[in-house]
């Protein structure tokens, strides 16, 4: 069906089904756990619990788009926060050395693995699966086997803490004037945006969305937003978590859309020998990926830390997991070469619903494992599924 001047499209099932599948999969837990997970207190749970899941899984996404995977980023969590423990515990030193610490250690496994992978060849999965077990071996071996902490508050605010309020009576409660007033910009930001983007495909005379497709997926998304701030308001306000979240994701959804970097990115996982034809250093594109993922994960181990306020051994374990499946989820093409930001952060919020609503309705750990593993298969099969009827 045509208009005068576009074509319409047709609805885009793997982006908007990933916003069904998080409203449903909340939804079933709602009912089975009788509304335990539609608290306030839960819903900042959510998100304290699956920040450095949803920081780990944006850098995990570049590795996905070049084709392949991270295993190290637990480990390297694990060791990132175990620096920073000792820097603050042991060597009594202030917490922004401990973080400057933190982050070169992170970035130095990024340069460590980048290395191995882009210039002498060895695959990936190889590589960061020997930086997965040094990691875990360094991290035992720096903390003796032993828990440090507890931090100081003022570091344990990175992950535990919240931005200042403006707490009004509302109902039986009290409401937070600041949550509801981020709700209200990110809402007219999202509006804008859809619509100058959709005003700019008209104007090169670009297939668009049908009116009502739009309208459904603004709803879905605003529903979310205004769902989320509400529960948000009525706590404690916004985590500060929430703000390092949403500047990554600003960040990254900029580099991968609108850069001449994320353009490379794509091109190399959608095939490298043409990207190297076209002139492009994917040699250097893999490197920059990783050292950005030992980046990341150095970010994510200090917000675990915090959040913990104390650096344990075991931090970080199945970290890596949870990033891979959330990027799958999210819609990511298992070869490479497709996948979003906002895709890779709404796979990790699934995995964050499945794994609190499991919590909640009592389930063990190994059956939430078995859950989690046929959620991440079906979504993987699906995308190959849907590949192989286009071809």
């Amino acid at each position: 069906m045509e208009t005068k001047n576009n074509k319409y499209v047709k609805m885009d099932m793997k982006q908007y089904g990933m916003f069904f599948a998080l409203i449903a999969i909340y939804l079933v837990f709602a009912l089975l756990t009788k509304g335990a997970n539609l608290t306030p207190m839960n819903i900042n749970n959510l998100i304290m619990q699956n920040g450095y899941v949803v920081i780990l899984a944006i850098g995990m996404l570049l590795c996905v788009l070049t084709g392949n995977i991270d295993l190290g980023v637990g480990s390297v969590v694990a060791v990132c926060g175990s620096f920073a423990g000792i820097i603050m515990m042991d060597l009594k030193m202030n917490m922004w050395v401990a973080i400057i610490a933190a982050l070169l250690v992170g970035l130095l496994t990024g340069v460590f693995a980048g290395f191995f992978i882009a210039y002498l060849g060895i695959p990936p999965f190889v590589t960061t699966l020997a930086t997965m077990l040094m990691g875990r071996g360094l991290t035992y071996t720096l903390l003796q086997a032993q828990t440090k902490g507890p931090f100081d508050q003022s570091y344990n605010f990175i992950g535990a803490g919240f931005l200042p309020v403006a707490k009004i009576p509302f109902g039986d409660g009290t409401l937070d004037l600041v949550s509801i007033v981020v709700a209200v910009i990110a809402s007219v930001l999202l509006i804008y945006s859809e619509i100058r983007s959709n005003a700019t495909k008209k104007k090169y005379n670009f297939a668009v969305n049908p009116t009502w497709q739009i309208a459904l997926k603004l709803g879905i998304m605003l529903f979310i937003i205004w769902f989320f701030f509400y529960k948000l308001a009525r706590y404690n306000g916004l985590p500060f978590v929430l703000l390092i979240m949403v500047i990554l994701i600003a960040i990254y959804g900029f580099i991968t859309s609108k850069t001449v970097a994320g353009r490379q990115i794509y091109a190399l996982g959608g095939n490298r020998k043409a990207a190297n034809l076209s002139g492009i250093d994917t040699n250097k594109v893999f490197f920059w990926v990783y050292v950005n993922m030992g980046l990341l994960s150095a970010i994510a181990g200090i917000v675990l830390s915090a959040r913990n306020g104390s650096a344990t051994p075991k931090a970080g374990d199945g970290f890596e997991m949870d990033a891979i499946a959330s990027c799958y989820i999210g819609g990511a093409a298992v070869a490479g070469g497709a996948g979003t930001i906002v895709g890779a952060v709404v796979g990790a919020f699934i995995m964050g619903i499945l794994n609190n609503g499991m919590s909640l309705f009592g389930w063990s750990t190994d059956i939430q494992k078995i859950v989690k593993g046929a959620v991440l298969l079906g979504a993987v099969t699906l995308d190959v599924l849907s590949k192989r009827k286009k071809n």
